[in-house]
C-alpha cells in the first residue's frame, strides 16, 4: 500500500502542538509562568532555526508530565484538545487526509512532538499510525527521558525504517507533507515530497528542486 506520511505541527495543524501545550500549562498556572515561558520560547526558536537539541528539549517538556498522574494528564489533555487543538485543525487539512484515505493509502503521522500530546490528535484526524518521540514510562508515570530514538530530523528516517521492517510496506509511491527544514532528510527519501506553509529554508529548497508547495491554512 502507498504511504501517506504527515508531519503534524504547522503542517496538518495550523500551529505547533508542543509549543501550545507549554502555553496551555502556563495559562493553567501549572508551571512557573516566567521561567517556563522563557524556556519554551528559547527552544521553539532553536527548532525554527534547525539547531534544537531534542534530548535537552525533551527533558524540559517531559518535566510537567513526570510530575502528574496519567489520570490528571488525561483530563488536562481533553481540555487542551477542545480549547486549543480543535481550532487548529483546518478543513483543508482534514480534506487532504480524507483524499489519501479514499485512495486506500496507509496514513501515518510522523512527528518530533511526544506521543502524549500527539496520540489524541492523530485519533482526531482518524490517522491510525503515529511515529512520535516517546517519553519513557517507569512505574506507570512519565519520566524526563526519551524511550528509544527521538523522532526528529534523521531520527524520523530511522524510526520510519524500523517501522517499515515490521510491515508489508515500502516507500514506493510514498508521499510526505512537511513545513520544516528539520524534515529535509525524510522529504528527500520519499517519491512525492510536498511542502506545506514552509519555513524560509524549506521554501528555497522546494523552489530549487521543483517540489510542490501548498497551504493548508
Amino acid at each position: 500500500m502507498t504511504l501517506a506520511l504527515f508531519d503534524l505541527d504547522n503542517t496538518l495543524l495550523s500551529g505547533d502542538s508542543d509549543y501550545e501545550w507549554g502555553r496551555f500549562l502556563v495559562r493553567k498556572k501549572l508551571v512557573d509562568e516566567t521561567s517556563y515561558e522563557a524556556e519554551n520560547q528559547r527552544f521553539f526558536g532553536q527548532y525554527q532555526a534547525g539547531t534544537l537539541d531534542i534530548l535537552e528539549y525533551s527533558a524540559f517538556s517531559f518535566g510537567p508530565l513526570s510530575e502528574r498522574s496519567m489520570e490528571e494528564l488525561a483530563e488536562l489533555h481533553s481540555e487542551f484538545m477542545a480549547s486549543v487543538i480543535q481550532p487548529l485543525m483546518s478543513d483543508a487539512a482534514l480534506q487532504l487526509v480524507e483524499k489519501h484515505r479514499s485512495q486506500g493509502h496507509t496514513l501515518v503521522i510522523i512527528t518530533a512532538t511526544n506521543s502524549f500530546i500527539t496520540r489524541p490528535i492523530a485519533d482526531a484526524f482518524g490517522i491510525p499510525h503515529l511515529l512520535a518521540t516517546e517519553p519513557k514510562v517507569v512505574d506507570g508515570r512519565y519520566t524526563r527521558e526519551v524511550e528509544g530514538i527521538p523522532c526528529f530530523q534523521h531520527g524520523k528516517v530511522t524510526r520510519l525504517q524500523q517501522w517499515l521492517e515490521n510491515r508489508h510496506e515500502t516507500l514506493a509511491g510514498s508521499h510526505f507533507y512537511s513545513d520544516s527544514r528539520n524534515d529535509l532528510p525524510l522529504l528527500e527519501m520519499v517519491e512525492n515530497p510536498v511542502v506545506v506553509n514552509p519555513d524560509n529554508t524549506l521554501q528555497a529548497v522546494a523552489q530549487e528542486r521543483g517540489w510542490p508547495v501548498i497551504s493548508l491554512r
